[in-house]
């Protein structure tokens, strides 16, 4: 089987003073289960590396690795895997100007965890004006309106219960992770 270069996408560790991994601590449990040219990216919970083995079983054996290494709330702690091709598609497939007014509008790569797209998507509730969204392969593109960030109805999806299957990225991170693992490729 060929090698595959990979990001995994930590959801709910060092937020709020919670979950704390250490991202030293990270790289050395990736390294330890097995996974190659390891690289850590902002303390929010990105990790890039290479690997032979499938996305299922390397989330799978991080997500045992964290528990079991870290005091954690494994409610909350998740583990996504994606290809460097599954990243790009989500950056190509960006809607039409998502992301190009970075001062003007915050936007976000919703990335979604053993959840449906559209049960996902009807969580959203976009106030008219402030926030958009759009469905991706796997996630959901979100936007508003930095003028009007208080206004915003989309911090409304963290009361669901479906909220614990999404770990969010700022569209910046998504490009720079994409940008980092390209140049693993090379």
């Amino acid at each position: 089987m060929a090698t595959t270069t990979y990001l995994a996408l930590l959801r709910g560790i060092n937020v709020g003073g919670k979950n704390k991994v250490p991202m030293a601590g990270l790289k050395k449990l990736l390294e330890e289960i097995g996974l190659e040219g390891v690289s850590t990216y902002i303390a929010s919970g990105n990790a890039m590396f290479r690997s032979k083995l499938m996305a299922s079983t390397i989330a799978r054996k991080i997500e045992e690795g964290l528990t079991a290494r870290f005091k954690l709330d494994d409610e909350l702690v998740k583990v996504l895997v994606l290809s460097h091709e599954q990243l790009k598609a989500v950056v190509d497939k960006r809607p039409k100007g998502f992301g190009d007014e970075p001062t003007k509008y915050h936007s976000d790569a919703v990335f979604l965890m053993d959840i449906d797209r559209d049960e996902a998507f009807a969580v959203f509730k976009p106030r008219d004006g402030v926030d958009k969204v759009w469905p991706g392969e796997g996630m959901i593109y979100s936007q508003r309106l930095s003028a009007e960030r208080t206004k915003s109805r989309l911090s409304s999806i963290m009361q669901s219960p479906l909220y614990k299957s999404m770990t969010i990225r700022s569209w910046q991170t998504t490009q720079k992770l994409l940008e980092l693992m390209g140049a693993m490729e090379e």
